[in-house]
């Protein structure tokens, strides 16, 4: 059967709009973190080979690499949070009649919970390190294509953006405060530095578009 990260742009989008229970905004904020990653790749491949950058291939080429990992890493993240959102999905339908089932109900809720807030995480930190990428992709990038990177940016904030309340929707259900907090804490974090980088690079660009 083929993941979520194996099927088409098109046949992604339809099963988006189902009631199905998966994919839902974690897997569109890591599809969304892939696109405006390659449009940072996309910008190395139309840098190397140019006479006018001979100076900086090898640093462009080692961008590339980069970013190549962190889109296949960021794709494997569409799956992953389809696989920790399902059991988080069943518990909610437990039966909690008894004060046993209650009490499993509960314990298999914060399991869940806690293992449907890692893969967003996980999210956010793969686009932090794309918007890096992307920094430095504007730097060394060929000039003409300076606006994908700039494009890139602004599409991987929205990705760190919708992936951090994939983090809060979850840890406003758990019964452990002291973790949720500190889940809460490391989410927002990596948005006030994403939103920062984010917004510096696209700055950065339109600044030399103007």
């Amino acid at each position: 059967m083929q993941g979520l990260s194996d099927v088409t742009c098109a046949e992604f989008v339809s099963e988006l709009a189902s009631s199905a229970p998966a994919p839902g905004g974690g897997g569109a904020a890591a599809y969304v973190g892939a696109i405006g990653m390659a449009l940072g790749h996309m910008v190395g491949s139309l840098t190397v080979g140019k006479k006018r950058y001979a100076d900086v291939e090898g640093e462009v080429r080692r961008l590339m690499s980069e970013a190549q990992a962190l889109q296949e890493e960021l794709m494997g993240l569409v799956k992953a949070d389809e696989e920790a959102f399902l059991p988080l999905s069943r518990a909610y339908g437990m039966p909690a009649t008894t004060d046993d089932e209650r009490a499993e109900k509960a314990r298999v809720m914060e399991e869940c919970l806690l293992a449907a807030c890692q893969v967003p995480l996980k999210i956010m930190e793969t686009t932090f390190k794309a918007l890096e990428l992307l920094a430095q992709f504007a730097e060394v990038g060929a000039k003409i294509a300076i606006s994908d990177v700039g494009c890139g940016a602004a599409i991987c904030r929205g990705a760190l953006q919708a992936a951090s309340l994939n983090v809060t929707v979850n840890t406003r259900l758990m019964e452990d405060r002291e973790q949720a907090a500190s889940l809460n804490a490391k989410a927002a974090e990596l948005l006030s530095r994403g939103v920062i980088l984010a917004d510096a690079v696209f700055a950065d660009v339109e600044g030399r578009l103007a």
